[in-house]
């Protein structure tokens, strides 16, 4: 075997002892989680596997109409269905698709918006952190409900205009953390001797500034996707957000609010609009479980228990 062949061995079994090193760090780091991490952690997975395969698990379409509006809970139709005789268990696994997975487009563009262009002003600074900060206070002086109401009204409510303008609207709160953070980092030895050696200003932001402020910017990806999932719900409610016969949690509420003042003659007929309300809830609390954890881990303090 030639000294060649030896050395690319040697480094293939120290990539594996190194991936073996890291699984068992993350599951030894798993088994401390506390039991609100775990909670948080199992709900968001069953929230993935249902809107990965919701197809699958619905018993009838997203869009698909029964004989009977209004159907009681049953065995045909678990809770029910709509006004027009759309199964209401099918629109709610169906809803978690759409409503996780434009909510997560949303957050991941907010993201690569705002804090690329706050890490372009931390290392910029001068005249161009200026402006792109100005620019930023003036989108946040701006109710930003209000706001996105009247850009889905003036370029309509379809679902590539409902991710940009939220993004953008959201971005502003996350250029505002990422500047923050960054202004720590860039003021670096490494970094300043990295634009010394005329490294690029991808090449910094990529290598010597992302790295060193990545736990504060997951910890606020959590957030920011409770938020913004929020949003989109609050927005299909009022009925400019996710359009029918797409299913969403929030334009759920909307459709079956009405079944609220029949509870006292038949109390599952009330609750029937509360249970997309409650999907919401309870993921929106999953998250926070899990990014509470994370920024205990990552802050340096301990859970007291």
């Amino acid at each position: 075997m030639s000294t060649s062949e030896g050395y690319s061995a040697k480094d293939e079994v120290g990539q594996v002892r190194t991936r073996r090193t890291w699984r068992q760090r993350a599951w030894i780091e798993l088994k401390k989680a506390p039991f609100t991490a775990w909670v948080g952690m199992v709900v968001i997975a069953i929230y993935l596997i249902v809107a990965l395969f919701a197809p699958l698990i619905a018993p009838y379409g997203e869009a698909e109409i029964t004989p009977i509006p209004y159907a009681p809970w049953g065995a045909e139709h678990v809770f029910g269905t709509d006004q027009i005789g759309r199964d209401i268990l099918s629109r709610l696994i169906f809803g978690a698709r759409n409503t996780i997975g434009i909510a997560l487009a949303t957050t991941f563009l907010a993201f690569l918006i705002g804090g690329g262009l706050a890490l372009v002003a931390a290392i910029s600074r001068g005249w161009v952190d200026q402006i792109l900060s100005r620019f930023v206070d003036v989108l946040m002086a701006i109710p930003s409900l209000i706001f996105a109401l009247m850009l889905l009204s003036i370029f309509g409510s379809n679902i590539t205009s409902l991710i940009i303008i939220i993004a953008v609207l959201d971005s502003t709160r996350v250029f505002r953390l990422t500047r923050a953070v960054a202004m720590n980092v860039v003021v670096m030895e490494y970094v300043e001797a990295a634009k010394l050696r005329g490294e690029g200003l991808g090449w910094v932001m990529r290598r010597e500034i992302l790295p060193n402020i990545m736990p504060p910017l997951v910890a606020e990806f959590g957030l920011r996707f409770c938020f913004v999932f929020l949003t989109i719900a609050a927005l299909s409610f009022l009925g400019v957000g996710i359009q029918p016969p797409t299913a969403d949690w929030g334009s759920m509420v909307r459709e079956n609010a009405s079944l609220i003042q029949f509870a006292q003659f038949d109390l599952k007929a009330g609750i029937t609009p509360l249970l997309p309300a409650a999907a919401i809830a309870i993921l929106t609390i999953a998250v926070n479980f899990v990014v509470d954890w994370f920024l205990m881990k990552t802050s340096g303090l301990r859970d007291e228990h």
